[in-house]
């Protein structure tokens, strides 16, 4: 086993890598680079108030990724994609999740909605919402069946919250199921700045009995990760 000098050596090397990877991430166009807009989706992961300015897991990180969002949603409809799907929290009260994160988005709760950005959009008609119990999109939820019923799609673009946690677990569900079926020309695309996570401090952990989160490193390693399992990782949607 590897001494905790050698490991803080070799985390210090691959971190290095990892900010380099970063820095060289291209840009996506959508406009050039999208294949066809009618075989094009959006799908989003919790962009809900409990995520964005309510409750237990509002994060001021998570926030500013509205204008961001909301734009590309928009920039999308206008070249003719018609498929937004937003994989959303929608908690029961008895949510095996609230053991290991504090309670948040209810079913029936205004944590549990849309952010009214979304909502207020004018083809907020063509959404698809698919409400989930826990991190993982497709378990006991009704987006397996959409994807099975859209087979035609190529481009699928994931943004959302958080970096390494849903929207983590949403675009890699994607890629290996893809990989599964051997649906060689999907990919999915994952804009650096269009996806965040939340931020807790050692300090502020130990204060509130919780488990530190530092978001730069989880953000940074997350995004390599998704790279690494063949998701095109990009720096934004032009």
């Amino acid at each position: 086993m590897a001494t905790a000098s050698t490991l803080t050596q070799q985390s210090t090397e691959f971190i290095g890598y990892v900010e380099e990877w970063l820095q060289r991430l291209q840009p996506f166009s959508l406009r050039d680079e999208l294949r066809e807009p009618q075989r094009a989706a959006i799908f989003s992961a919790d962009m809900v108030s409990g995520f964005c300015r309510q409750g237990n897991l509002a994060s001021p990180r998570i926030a500013s990724l509205v204008p961001t969002i909301v734009d590309l949603f928009r920039r999308a409809q206008g070249l003719g994609i018609r498929h937004f799907i937003l994989a959303q929290d929608t908690h029961s009260e008895d949510a095996l999740e609230f053991g290991t994160f504090p309670p948040h988005c209810l079913r029936d709760t205004e944590e549990a909605q849309t952010i009214p950005e979304l909502q207020a959009l004018p083809f907020s008609d063509l959404f698809t919402v698919i409400e989930k119990n826990s991190l993982h999109p497709s378990v006991g939820t009704t987006l397996s069946p959409w994807l099975d019923r859209h087979p035609e799609l190529l481009d699928l673009i994931v943004v959302g919250d958080c970096t390494d946690l849903c929207t983590y677990t949403l675009a890699m569900h994607l890629r290996l199921r893809a990989n599964a079926y051997g649906l060689k020309d999907q990919r999915v695309i994952v804009p650096a700045n269009a996806v965040d996570t939340y931020d807790m401090s050692m300090e502020t952990a130990a204060e509130v009995g919780a488990m530190p989160h530092p978001a730069d490193l989880f953000h940074s390693l997350f995004l390599y990760h998704m790279g690494l399992n063949g998701i095109q990782v990009v720096s934004r949607i032009s």
